[in-house]
């Protein structure tokens, strides 16, 4: 990757009393895209090349990550939580299907619903990429510290829209303010 032209020299991370607010300048807010972007490409390159050995990317990562965090999900429901279309999560789930990552039901009182699980394959592959990517946020926290675990909560958190944050405050009660 070619280098970036350096920002221009930035306050200190947090100031206090009269400097409050100098973390707001552009060469500061453009260093927290550019490490957000850099932190997510690090964070997913190991789990991508695992995905990438057996054909799948990040959108199948996606698919199995929320089906394995709730099995007998709708189809309804997983479009919400991705925020896709239908015809784009069709390709990839009946890839993870076909590929005997995920199985589909139909529902039990509308059979017109499909409830979708993780087989046992699906489980493995799930479990397989999420410790790679725990094993690093663990190392991450532990390197930090508590204080900074919750700062980085909270700063996630304000990046996420109202609706979603919300949803996340009903599953997350004591860590989405």
């Amino acid at each position: 990757m070619p280098p970036l032209k350096p920002l221009p020299p930035s306050a200190s991370a947090a100031p206090s009393g009269p400097q409050k607010g100098l973390y707001l300048r552009k060469q500061d807010l453009r260093r927290g895209i550019e490490l957000l972007f850099f932190a997510y490409r690090d964070f997913t390159g190991e789990a991508d090349e695992i995905l990438s050995e057996l054909g799948l990317g990040r959108a199948h990562h996606r698919v199995i990550y929320f089906v394995g965090r709730q099995p007998d999900m709708t189809v309804s429901e997983l479009l919400g939580i991705l925020n896709i279309t239908k015809q784009s999560l069709s390709r990839v789930l009946s890839h993870l299907i076909d590929t005997g990552y995920i199985r589909q039901t139909p529902g039990l009182r509308d059979k017109r619903q499909r409830l979708l699980a993780l087989t046992d394959k699906g489980v493995a592959l799930e479990a397989k990429l999420t410790d790679v990517q725990c094993r690093r946020f663990a190392a991450a926290y532990s390197a930090r510290g508590g204080d900074a675990v919750d700062g980085f909560v909270k700063v996630l958190s304000s990046l996420l829209d109202e609706d979603m944050r919300s949803e996340l405050r009903s599953q997350y009660p004591d860590h989405i303010d």
